[in-house]
């Protein structure tokens, strides 16, 4: 494996597990920086599949958690409507992503420029949305009533853009809807975990007779980082998010997606 990639394979995996569930799109970092650093996968597999990092970073955090709820289903109604709710949050996404993978794949993530420009747009929405000042409906993710997760859903659909970011999409919708920061921010995680296996294995599936050995290697060595990285990410987030709210991530998209934009212009990339 050339030192180069090996690096780079390194690098693309923190940057993941830092930005995976934070409202600034991994993939749209994942896919710029790789640009820039010349990072060539197969199908853009490797952009995709090092995403099963951050996946088991978030089930580490939240192990306790998911035992307890597992534990309560039979006897609680509100633990079934919980699941209920971020299965069915799920499903659009899910919908969309088998529907129109190969243009997603090969145009929406071949196209850079789009995904700077998204990412500021993002960016400003995110700023708008953060500035809501009505006092919040729901402030804890168990309360969610089942129609408000699936309308949670629709907007993650949103997010099969690059630079749109799943986690902006979703907690940007649940916030317009009436839950607080805090709230928006973890049923994100929640809802992470079955939307990105569901992607790793479909990606996986489609891709698996495309990748060399040393594919899975950068593979490999993406996954690693981004579990490491996406840890640190999971175990501050929403008491950051809590206190400071989201504009610093709305700036920081804006501010990466002009750089992303002069950077290709400098390119002379159209």
């Amino acid at each position: 494996m050339a030192e180069q990639t090996i690096i780079g394979a390194l690098l693309l995996g923190i940057l993941e597990g830092l930005t995976e569930f934070l409202p600034v799109s991994s993939t749209g970092h994942v896919l710029l920086a790789g640009h820039f650093l010349g990072f060539k996968s197969p199908g853009n597999t490797f952009e995709v599949l090092i995403q099963l990092g951050a996946i088991l970073a978030i089930l580490s955090v939240y192990l306790s958690r998911l035992l307890t709820l597992a534990r309560d289903l039979p006897t609680s109604s509100k633990a079934r409507r919980f699941v209920i709710g971020v299965l069915l949050a799920f499903l659009p996404a899910a919908f969309i992503g088998v529907m129109a993978h190969g243009f997603i794949k090969t145009v929406l993530f071949e196209t850079p420029v789009l995904i700077c420009v998204v990412l500021i747009l993002g960016g400003i929405v995110l700023l708008l949305v953060d500035r809501l000042s009505a006092e919040p409906k729901y402030t804890d993710v168990m309360d969610f009533p089942v129609s408000l997760s699936f309308r949670i859903g629709l907007f993650q659909c949103l997010a099969m853009i690059p630079g749109t970011s799943r986690s902006g999409a979703t907690i940007a919708g649940a916030l317009l809807m009436g839950t607080d920061k805090r709230s928006a921010a973890e049923f994100s995680f929640f809802l992470a975990m079955p939307t990105m296996a569901g992607a790793f294995t479909y990606d996986l599936y489609k891709n698996y007779d495309r990748l060399s050995a040393d594919d899975f290697s950068f593979i490999a060595i993406g996954f690693i980082a981004a579990f490491v990285s996406a840890v640190f990410v999971v175990r501050s987030l929403l008491s950051f998010v809590a206190t400071h709210g989201f504009a610093v991530f709305a700036w920081w998209r804006i501010l990466v997606g002009t750089a992303g934009l002069i950077g290709l212009m400098v390119q002379g990339v159209s």
